[in-house]
């Protein structure tokens, strides 16, 4: 962000933009988190496969263990209903294009590389806690309380490091915004303006 000079961020939690603060912790004014995990106690159950891929030798068995286990149609679209009170409220298009990305030639492989790289992020929990104790970051953590990949216990972690957190547990799913996005939205608009 630096090459378009942004002085002040605020970053929308998933992951893969925590990298950021660790490099320029002063540029970051506030994270807001949907079910975006910094925390072991996040990881729910479904990650015992994939934390055996973590340790494993990455063999074409390894791979196609875990895209029988999360990369078919029925595990992409349980990653938008499980958790969802009304399914009805998830639009089925969201889920569809999903699975249609993935199924280009190549994108399985690379959905692969990514979830064994997950593990070089865990790896990078504790100094994202540092961070989060150093900064005292302003962060909403508003978490689909019936997420089974990321489960609520990650969004109530936040608190273990930042104490002023806010942590709002939705009636929802792994994509919140989907089946809430008003709520989420009114939420997100509150939390700047405070």
């Amino acid at each position: 962000m630096g090459s378009i000079q942004l002085k002040r961020v605020i970053l929308p939690k998933s992951g893969v933009d925590m990298f950021y603060p660790l490099q320029r912790p002063d540029a970051v004014q506030a994270i807001i988190s949907q079910n975006g995990n910094a925390y072991i106690e996040g990881l729910g159950d479904v990650w015992a496969p994939i934390k055996e891929f973590w340790v494993s030798d990455n063999t074409p068995e390894d791979r196609d263990k875990i895209a029988n286990y999360m990369l078919t149609y029925d595990a992409v679209k349980s990653q938008y209903i499980d958790g969802t009170p009304a399914s009805n409220t998830i639009a089925p298009e969201s889920y569809t294009l999903d699975y249609a990305l993935m199924e280009r030639p190549g994108n399985k492989e690379i959905q692969l590389d990514l979830f064994l790289d997950y593990r070089s992020n865990v790896a990078l929990y504790d100094k994202f806690h540092e961070y989060f104790r150093n900064s005292q970051v302003p962060l909403l953590a508003i978490w689909g309380k019936n997420d089974v990949i990321f489960v609520h216990g990650g969004a109530e972690a936040y608190k273990n490091d930042l104490p002023k957190a806010e942590v709002k547990l939705i009636d929802a799913g792994h994509f919140a915004i989907e089946s809430h996005t008003t709520l989420i939205g009114k939420e997100i608009l509150r939390f700047l303006s405070d």
